[in-house]
């Protein structure tokens, strides 16, 4: 008791003798501190590390009886000293109340506006959603984690980017990787590479963006150098974007030298993927190579062909091609190519915009996934979507004075005694005349016209993504490859194309070729 008594005796002498003390306060809960052997603060009144390292809180856990003790003997001095000024009183406290998840002082140090001791707080608290207004606080006062997670909980695109701004110039790689990505989403890639090149050397996914920025400004040595690392830390994107480059070189059209078509199979349509980019390349070949995996379509007399890279500025291409809403380029550029080598359609991989198949050109962005190819594939032979199409659409194929016209393989609609065309039926019955179930589609809603598919089943062309593919529907997928003049290949869009420009001796050249082509077919 007597040694209790002197404690307590003591420990009033220093808050009352030496409170106006600094270094005897912090020398005093120094020794406090090493009372206990899992204390976790370290106080130095002469330390003078950087408010960066100062940034770096404990994270909070649940803390022993040992440490409580500790927050108990040490605190009290600590928060003397801190409310005198003493930033490393500050710290030191913040750090101690964080070890041992107190609450208490860490409000108290935040009253003193601390930002380290708001964002400790945030950190405390926000698991059970009470500490949301602390990250604030935290990331005025500069405290590089609390910007960062500030600006990632704000839907206000200023502010957002403002708090990565802050966040990245405090040093804090995380943040100037946000940072990247944030005017990487905005289409602002010159404001992405200065950030991207401090972080290159820290993740590989940053060193992949940086060498994917590097390729299209043409500083292919050093994009290779940092593919090269990105890949060596595990990234497939830097892998696959090796892998082209080493494949493919970029060319123009008219120096492409060599297309060769299987010979072991009939090619009723000669398919040429085109891409004019690291990035649209990559995408080109991995749809090829998914494409020469799919059993699906092996037995069908349609032959896929190798992407060619052709250079940046070959095509000109837009989100919103002619004002249609629809991914588009102008394609006359890749006539000379679509002449040497019999290419009936080409497929036209972009950077954004919606996929659509226009007589014998489909445009795919990036994020196209292969299901996609396959459902726009099906359109290059006449089939129908299977959703709701637009009512302009649907007034142009499901009216019964012109389905007749467009007769898609996988469509008839409600005749006035039988469905119509009832030619359609009948070929539904000759390829599956024993288990055909004709089921009602949804491609004729918009404008109130009852229309009728061969299966039950959701298929690939009203979701893309079921992978659906009905043994009927490939069967009627070889017999509209089999009838030519069902096809609108890529001549058609040449001769609108070079039309369009004004160039009627060139319109005139693919005209011809069409006509040609398809009374080759009628005969």
């Amino acid at each position: 008791m007597r040694g209790l008594i002197l404690a307590l005796v003591a420990l009033f002498l220093i808050a009352g003798d030496s409170g106006h003390l600094l270094d005897q306060l912090l020398r005093n809960a120094k020794q406090a501190s090493a009372i206990r052997s899992n204390a976790v603060v370290s106080i130095d009144a002469n330390d003078t590390e950087s408010e960066g390292a100062r940034s770096h809180i404990i994270a909070p856990f649940t803390p022993t009886s040992k440490q409580i003790s500790t927050v108990h003997r040490v605190a009290p001095l600590l928060w003397s000293a801190a409310k005198q000024g003493s930033v490393d009183a500050q710290t030191a406290l913040v750090a101690l109340a964080s070890s041992a998840s107190s609450e208490y002082w860490l409000r108290k140090v935040v009253s003193l506006d601390s930002a380290e001791a708001a964002w400790a707080l945030y950190q405390l608290l926000s698991a059970e959603g009470k500490g949301e207004r602390f990250v604030a606080l935290a990331a005025q006062g500069g405290v590089a984690e609390a910007q960062l997670s500030y600006a990632m909980s704000t839907d206000n695109p200023d502010e957002r980017e403002k708090w990565l701004v802050e966040a990245a110039t405090n040093g804090y790689s995380p943040a100037q990787a946000a940072l990247a990505d944030w005017y990487l989403l905005k289409g602002e890639s010159h404001k992405a590479k200065p950030w991207l090149e401090m972080t290159a050397n820290l993740d590989r996914q940053s060193a992949f963006k940086f060498a994917r920025l590097l390729w299209d400004e043409g500083d292919s040595e050093r994009a290779i150098h940092y593919f090269k690392k990105s890949a060596s830390d595990g990234n497939e994107q830097a892998k696959r974007a090796l892998h082209i480059t080493r494949t493919y070189t970029a060319t123009r059209p008219e120096n492409v030298s060599q297309i060769v078509w299987p010979s072991t199979k009939m090619c009723k349509q000669r398919i040429q993927l085109f891409g004019t980019s690291l990035v649209t390349m990559t995408r080109a070949d991995s749809l090829y190579s998914q494409y020469q995996k799919d059993n699906r379509l092996k037995g069908l007399s349609l032959c896929v062909n190798k992407p060619i890279w052709l250079e940046k500025e070959t095509l000109t291409c837009s989100a919103n091609f002619q004002k249609s809403g629809l991914l588009g380029c102008n394609i006359t550029p890749l006539a000379e190519v679509a002449k040497r080598f019999d290419i009936t359609h080409a497929v036209i991989i972009s950077a954004q915009g919606k996929a659509n198949v226009r007589n014998g050109v489909m445009f795919l962005d990036i994020t196209d996934a292969y299901s996609v190819f396959v459902h726009e594939l099906a359109h290059f032979a006449g089939f129908v979507d299977e959703y709701p199409l637009s009512r302009g659409a649907a007034r142009r194929i499901c009216r019964a004075d012109n389905i007749d016209n467009f007769t898609p393989p996988n469509l008839v609609i409600h005749g006035e005694i039988t469905y119509k065309p009832l030619k359609t039926v009948n070929q539904w019955l000759a390829k599956n005349n024993d288990a055909l179930i004709i089921s009602p589609s949804k491609t004729c809603d918009a404008i109130g016209v009852k229309s009728y598919k061969p299966s039950n089943d959701i298929t690939f062309m009203e979701h893309h993504d079921t992978g659906r593919i009905p043994a009927i529907y490939r069967a009627l997928w070889e017999q509209q490859l089999q009838n030519e003049s069902a096809h609108r290949p890529i001549s058609m869009n040449l001769f609108q194309a070079f039309h369009k420009e004004g160039n009627t001796k060139k319109a005139g050249v693919w005209l011809h070729v069409y006509e040609e082509r398809d009374s080759a077919s009628e005969e």
